[in-house]
């Protein structure tokens, strides 16, 4: 039996800074600023660093890291980069039980540029990861203590429904991150958070899934309080996180560092990191934290998703220690 299963993407990614790319602020730009280069030119890459990720991954690392027995539910192309992808799981100590293969699509892939500055651009190539399939899931072996659901792209949100009624059933608690395909058909979503034990979003999700306005963070709480009926953790970037029971909220804010390397994968190393503690002690929250900020830290700190995360003799208080506070709701 395992103790968790994750659900979600496997990405092979490419990472690449340059200084050839310029800066600038415009309303040309959707989020307001873009970053920018010469057409028919060649340009130099400062920098580049091939790894593995995706949530499924990326979670489930996590979870060997601090030696739980754990199972991705995920799949790749039949192509070098997925036998690549299960190699390097392998090697993490990741079950390829659940590992399927789609002879239709090629492995997901994303190409993340940085600038110097830190800001960044994901390309991304959907891939098989958007297509996985009922057909490829062994729906009768799924039994472990928990089940971790990453952001289920493409076609893949289809099997939500059955995923979390078939886990409910088998007794597993549940830990859910939906994605940006979850919020895009937010009406059949909403319904579904009834089976998480724990939620996981950040502070803008969190008002897409609710439909109030971010800043109004009390009303948002006591919305997604009534529709989970476990924890709601809302992340809420530079500003820390806080953390609901219904009752209560925990309160942080980030710990201490001198240079982020790369944000890829940071939210992942949270919220895994949040039930990886839980399943230790759970019913300490703080201590869920505290690990989960230092878990989400160390991948700040590094290349890849993958890279970064605690391991179980790690000391928790390696990046500093949180001053954490609790209120009523």
């Amino acid at each position: 039996m395992f103790d968790v299963f994750t659900i979600g993407s496997a990405v092979r990614d490419i990472f690449a800074r340059s200084n050839d790319v310029i800066y600038k602020k415009g309303s040309e730009f959707p989020a307001g600023e873009g970053a920018c280069f010469s057409l028919d030119s060649k340009l130099t890459l400062d920098e580049v660093n091939f790894y593995v990720g995706g949530g499924a991954v990326n979670t489930a690392t996590t979870f060997a890291n601090q030696g739980f027995k754990v199972a991705p539910i995920m799949t790749v192309g039949n192509d070098p980069e997925g036998e690549y992808i299960k190699k390097v799981c392998a090697k993490a100590k990741l079950s390829l039980d659940f590992v399927s293969t789609d002879k239709n699509h090629s492995t997901s892939f994303s190409f993340i540029f940085s600038l110097p500055s830190g800001a960044r651009t994901i390309f991304r190539y959907q891939g098989a990861s958007w297509f996985l399939k009922p057909s490829t899931i062994p729906w009768s072996k799924l039994n472990a203590k928990w089940l971790y659901v990453n952001h289920l792209a493409g076609e893949s949100h289809d099997i939500l429904p059955r995923l979390l009624k078939t886990a409910k059933k088998s007794g597993m608690k549940i830990a859910w991150n939906p994605g940006s395909t979850q919020f895009e058909r937010r009406q059949e979503v909403v319904p579904l958070l009834a089976y998480a034990d724990v939620c996981i979003v950040n502070q803008e999700e969190a008002a897409l899934l609710t439909g109030i306005p971010y800043t109004k963070q009390g009303a948002i709480f006591r919305k997604l309080d009534e529709l989970v009926r476990g924890f709601v953790i809302m992340t809420k970037g530079p500003d820390g996180v806080e953390v609901s029971d219904g009752k209560m909220i925990w309160s942080a804010g980030i710990l201490p560092m001198d240079k982020i390397v790369d944000r890829t994968g940071a939210g992942d190393a949270f919220g895994s990191g949040f039930i990886a503690a839980l399943m230790r002690k759970p019913d300490d929250i703080e201590h869920a934290i505290q690990f989960a900020s230092a878990n989400a830290t160390g991948v700040l700190t590094q290349w890849g998703a993958m890279n970064g995360l605690l391991k179980k003799r790690d000391e928790l208080f390696k990046w500093g220690k949180l001053e954490i506070r609790k209120t009523s709701l």
